[in-house]
């Protein structure tokens, strides 16, 4: 089983049985942690809604814990010996957690994560960001740029996945969702970045383009909500 707490626009916490791994935290306060358990903390960019540097404070509290970081963001003294600073397109091991970076087609990077026969994503803003108000040179290289990203993840079986799907972008708010499902195998995905419009789930339950793997989008109501996914 592994349960999944959203905290709020691209924050989540996933728990295994012995290992924590909070991704994007940059608001609220937060959840409380097992000191049993590993605790892997992953900031994918600098952008505030993405990255707070109290997230060093939580080592006075968890003994075990290891912070994977893209090397755009720079925390000064507060980085120690628990801190992994990675590049897009990079491979390391941490703890027992194998870990892949993809580059982001905004800022920073995205994760995969195998750990325990599992496998997790967290996009943090690698999307399929077309603009209107962007020429369509820009709007063409945004689309290669992400699907050249996303086709390296065409062969990972995927068990829980977190992906931007940001009303801002309009009627093209889900193509970056769009692609990604229909290019991997992922059992569960929950939209992010949707900066508190909640009511953006009733609009994927009514796109074409979602039927196919609509009983995979998790609706998340509120932050806080807990999702316990007991196939897992």
């Amino acid at each position: 089983m592994m349960r999944v707490t959203y905290l709020g626009h691209s924050g989540f916490l996933l728990e295994m049985q012995d290992a924590c791994f909070l991704f994007d935290y940059y608001k609220g306060e937060f959840p409380k942690f097992d000191p049993k358990k590993k605790l892997f903390v992953f900031v994918s960019h600098v952008h505030y809604d993405h990255y707070r540097k109290e997230v060093f404070s939580l080592r006075k509290t968890v003994p075990n814990i290891k912070y994977i970081i893209s090397d755009d963001v720079n925390p000064g003294e507060l980085a120690d010996g628990d801190t992994v600073f990675v590049k897009p397109n990079e491979e390391i091991s941490v703890d027992g957690a194998v870990i892949r970076t993809l580059r982001s087609t905004d800022e920073g990077v995205a994760f995969l994560i195998h750990y325990k026969e599992k496998t997790f994503y967290h996009a943090g803003d690698l999307n399929w960001w077309h603009w209107a108000e962007e020429s369509e040179e820009y709007n063409t290289k945004m689309r290669r740029d992400y699907q050249r990203e996303i086709n390296k993840l065409q062969q990972e079986k995927i068990d829980v996945a977190f992906v931007p799907v940001d009303p801002r972008l309009g009627e093209q708010y889900c193509w970056g969702l769009d692609c990604f499902m229909k290019r991997t195998r992922t059992k569960y995905v929950f939209p992010m970045h949707f900066w508190e419009n909640y009511g953006i789930f009733e609009r994927l339950k009514i796109e074409k383009c979602t039927e196919e793997y609509l009983s995979c989008i998790v609706e998340i109501q509120k932050e806080g909500q807990i999702f316990e996914l007991k196939e897992l």
